[in-house]
């Protein structure tokens, strides 16, 4: 290997000098120049020594008197960010055989925020529904990076699911108090990517999480003069014995389709998702209305459509406090718990 870790090095192109920082493989190192980390090729990066040296003059020429009133005013260079959203991004590391084709052996997980706020989040890696890695209370600043791991790239066979929980470091009364945000991985889907990134010459491959961290939803309610209903006819009741008149709550909903119907062996996808969502929707106001502590939805796991479509719904519902699809004894992965604020 050309360069070690500690190594001082130039970069070609822009003529910089850097550090490197990490050793990804044979052709490929990690760089930091003034505090940005980077992947580069060895091929791109030289030692400084022989540019200094070929720099060095032996007799240096005179230099010529300046007073202050000559010097040029210093003008800062101006560096424009591009703010377009937060993304995980896959290093491959390779190996080659015995015929000289690279093999990617591992992937380096970083999360990238390229963003002007700061956010904390927790990361989970699901295998087939089971939590195989975690982290939690971490923080990510503006504009920055943070490596999470290095995950086999025969792991991809096993449905990877990258799972992130977001809030914001500096909370905002306008802004949601949660966001999630997931990706699935397939194993052919990486290999067409990392195929595409080589002809390009690039060294990685990055997927969108999101581009805006959302608003916390407003509902407007409008006014209603009372003493104009009343006179106009309609009965107006006590808000306070409304709860007397409803139908009771449930702490736990289960909306496996063969629970709500008897006949759901006739309907399609979408009417049975629409029995599901209705029955949700009812239960959700219905727990709200009764001031229920916390709710829990079964939906089970099956292709994660109706949690996916619950999780959506909860993310724009006032009253929400949090969400949860963590791993329960009782449901596994299958059921949402919903802690709710008044």
């Amino acid at each position: 290997m050309k360069f070690e870790v500690g190594d001082k090095v130039v970069v070609n192109q822009t003529n910089e000098e850097g550090e490197v920082i990490d050793i990804i493989n044979d052709k490929m190192v990690m760089v930091e120049v003034r505090g940005v980390k980077f992947p580069a090729y060895v091929d791109q990066l030289d030692f400084p020594y022989f540019k200094r040296f070929t720099e060095k003059k032996l007799f240096p020429p005179k230099k010529e008197k300046k007073f202050i009133d000559d010097v040029p005013r210093e003008k800062k260079k101006i560096t424009q960010r591009v703010i377009d959203g937060v993304w995980i991004t896959f290093i491959p590391l390779s190996v080659s055989d015995e015929f000289g084709d690279d093999i990617v052996t591992e992937l380096k997980v970083h999360l990238v925020n390229r963003t002007d706020i700061g956010y904390k989040f927790t990361y989970k890696l699901n295998y087939l529904g089971e939590t195989d890695f975690e982290l939690v209370n971490l923080q990510i600043h503006a504009f920055e990076d943070i490596y999470l791991h290095d995950v086999p790239f025969e792991n991809l066979n096993d449905s990877p699911v990258f799972g992130f929980e977001f809030s914001l470091l500096t909370p905002d009364k306008h802004k949601a108090e949660y966001y999630e945000a997931s990706l699935k991985l397939k194993p052919k889907q990486v290999f067409t990517r990392i195929q595409e990134m080589r002809k390009k010459g690039e060294a990685t491959i990055s997927y969108k999480l999101f581009d805006t961290y959302p608003a916390r939803p407003y509902e407007d309610k409008p006014v209603l003069d009372l003493g104009n209903l009343a006179k106009a006819g309609f009965k107006i009741y006590d808000a306070s014995k409304v709860r007397q008149n409803l139908e009771p709550a449930k702490s736990e909903i289960d909306l496996h389709i063969e629970k709500l119907t008897p006949d759901w062996e006739s309907l399609s996808n979408l009417e049975i998702l629409a029995i599901q969502l209705k029955t949700f929707e009812k239960y959700f106001d219905l727990a709200q209305a009764h001031r229920l502590p916390w709710f829990i939805v079964i939906h089970g796991v099956g292709t994660g459509k109706l949690r996916d479509e619950i999780h959506e719904l909860l993310k724009v519902r006032k009253g929400v406090k949090r969400f949860t699809n963590r791993y329960h004894p009782a449901y596994g992965y299958g059921a949402t718990e919903i802690y709710f604020q008044y």
